[in-house]
């Protein structure tokens, strides 16, 4: 009889067990669904974010291409094209920057003059600006911005720096040697050095 029992017993443990089996089953199942709605949300998710980081990279290929280009433009009769080109890297995004000239393209430091990347750099600087949000204030402050570009065409980047400031209501302080540069200034302060004195007239 205590045989019997002994059976009886196990058998409801058993069955304790298969329900608890159960209950784990019906567990794991809605974990997984609820897993997979997860995954589904985070694929979407990861699909906006790189869709809006393509458009954004595109706007950006366009506004900083076309903002040095057109000065390059002003300055020389044979310009350059800039090209801003987002690549991946060691994953992360980075931005290659290369000219153009009759479909050949070129590295801005070894294959150009010095005054195509000093015109550029100066481009580069006010698009940067004009992208910043919130927008600081709209000075910039430039050291030497032309060295490199020669006195032919020291005259057309003048000006272009004169229409792009008065254009973009931006100030420009430039510490300059060029006497062109300075002749479309609106003021002009001299500096000069005597005895390790610095005046300003």
């Amino acid at each position: 009889m205590s045989r019997i029992q002994d059976i009886r017993n196990r058998l409801e443990q058993q069955k304790g067990q298969r329900e608890q089996i159960r209950t784990s089953i019906v567990r794991t199942e809605q974990g997984i669904k609820e897993h997979g709605r997860n995954l589904r949300r985070h694929e979407q998710a990861r699909e906006v974010i790189r869709e809006v980081g393509l458009k954004t990279q595109q706007q950006l290929q366009i506004h900083i291409s076309d903002i040095t280009s057109l000065a390059l433009e002003a300055v020389f009769q044979d310009p350059y094209e800039l090209i801003a080109e987002f690549v991946q890297r060691r994953n992360k995004t980075e931005c290659d920057l290369y000219f153009v000239r009759n479909g050949e393209q070129l590295d801005p430091l070894t294959a150009s003059g010095g005054g195509a990347v000093d015109v550029a750099a100066f481009a580069l600087r006010v698009a940067s600006w004009s992208m910043e949000r919130p927008k600081s204030r709209p000075t910039l402050i430039l050291d030497e911005p032309l060295r490199f570009l020669s006195a032919d065409h020291q005259e057309q980047a003048s000006i272009m720096i004169k229409e792009i400031s008065e254009k973009l209501g931006i100030q420009f302080i430039i510490v300059t040697h060029e006497p062109v540069l300075t002749s479309y200034a609106d003021k002009v302060f001299e500096a000069k050095i005597r005895k390790g004195v610095t005046t300003i007239k």
